[in-house]
């Protein structure tokens, strides 16, 4: 297959998922070409060490977080045609290169690229989660009425906030209606868990097919080597990651307690601020580890003797596949995709999302090395028989040769005989 790839992908496990998506088709014979706009992350697992990426311009767009995008009277609307400027000339070129098939992945800024409306070619999109923030209440759905202020109906103040919510809802619909009409663009929609599945189904009433990542087995190794009495957490550090919930937990744990290292690809510095005080007000010794090398974060995964997953609705999740690969049970909280990555007393424990409940569980593997260490082998095994690269390179070679399949057929059956 000739496949043309499109993304604007920040740090993180989807830019991960993308690179061993490309890598392990390129290892098939496959050829692909990638195109991306100046905003998406190209320091962090570069493509262009294994392929040609192309860097589009796009119009500056406001880079804020988007609750406060959604209040500005006029940002959804540049952000959203800048978009659309600069995948009008990445299709130009992709459609001048005699591809099989578009491949998309999330954009940071709205998850479903309108490219797939501007490309005549067969099209495929890999989208990890719905645009959260608009179907979710994190911490709030922006299409709720506001709260009652107290203020005289026509006062100043009063009429700031109608004003204000009105903003908000048109900025939220306009989003929306945008997402619903790109995702449904695509020809075909794969996703990375069941429970992504759902979700996708439920915000766009679109089904699409489940195609499980993987990990690097030959990298994510367990060595065999003593395990220090240490806890470990991985992932940015972001509200989705809820890392209060694991310092509490750590916080339960009797003194002496074991220190929390955590390891993000990126902070918030607000965050990190908040978290520390926290840690520091549960007697928890809380370490932060911002944007470590892959050799860094084996390392740490070799030394953890066990690891808290606490995020919120996370749609896959290779965390605790990377922590189970390095022979790292894991702890999580039974919600997202976790529970069809960790197998509760076999691989680790899926438990409630209190502090208590996952105190518990850490508690019994810090003082039953054997346990552990089962659980852990149980784990390294488990990722070998279901989440290897190679596996995942299977699937997603797999899907999109069948997609293609299908849709020569569908095309034959459209087209007139003569």
């Amino acid at each position: 297959m000739k496949i043309a790839i499109w993304h604007n992908l920040p740090s993180g496990g989807g830019k991960r998922a993308m690179y061993d998506q490309v890598r392990g088709l390129l290892a098939r014979g496959h050829v692909l070409e990638a195109w991306c706009p100046p905003t998406a992350n190209r320091e962090y697992l570069p493509l262009t060490d294994l392929i040609r990426e192309t860097v589009i311009p796009m119009a500056e767009v406001e880079r804020t977080d988007w609750d406060k995008r959604l209040r500005r009277p006029a940002a959804v609307a540049p952000m959203i045609e800048a978009l659309e400027q600069h995948c009008r000339e990445c299709a130009k070129q992709i459609m001048a290169g005699d591809f099989d098939l578009l491949l998309v992945h999330p954009c940071m800024f709205i998850h479903a690229s309108p490219i797939g409306r501007l490309v005549s070619l067969p099209k495929v999109l890999y989208l990890q989660e719905p645009f959260r923030p608009l179907y979710e209440a994190q911490p709030r759905l922006p299409w709720l009425a506001p709260e009652p202020s107290g203020s005289p109906s026509f006062s100043l103040a009063r009429l700031r906030e109608r004003a204000g919510d009105r903003r908000v809802l048109s900025n939220a619909r306009l989003q929306g209606r945008e997402e619903l009409t790109n995702v449904r663009a695509f020809d075909r929609v794969l996703v990375n868990s069941l429970f992504s599945r759902e979700s996708i189904l439920r915000a766009y009433a679109v089904d699409p097919e489940v195609c499980y990542l993987g990990t690097d087995l030959e990298k994510f190794v367990d060595r065999g080597e003593q395990r220090d009495r240490m806890i470990i957490g991985l992932g940015s550090i972001s509200p989705a990651k809820n890392i209060a919930l694991a310092i509490e937990a750590v916080g339960v744990l009797p003194p002496p307690r074991p220190p929390l290292i955590w390891v993000g690809n990126a902070a918030s510095p607000v965050l990190l601020r908040e978290m520390a005080a926290l840690a520091a007000s549960r007697g928890v010794q809380f370490s932060p580890r911002v944007n470590v090398t892959d050799s860094e974060l084996v390392d740490l995964l070799n030394r953890a003797a066990v690891m808290i997953y606490a995020p919120r609705l996370e749609p896959f999740g290779l965390a605790p596949i990377e922590a189970g690969a390095c022979g790292v049970p894991v702890v999580g909280v039974a919600e997202g995709g976790v529970r069809e990555t960790v197998i509760d007393g076999e691989t680790g424990f899926l438990v409630g999302s209190s502090p208590a409940a996952i105190a518990d569980k850490v508690a019994v593997l810090l003082d039953d090395d054997a346990l552990a260490r089962q659980l852990g082998s149980a784990a390294r095994m488990n990722a070998q028989r279901r989440w290897s690269h190679l596996a995942a390179t299977d699937r997603i070679e797999q899907a999109l040769q069948r997609f293609l399949g299908t849709y020569g057929n569908a095309h034959a059956r459209r087209v007139p005989r003569r």
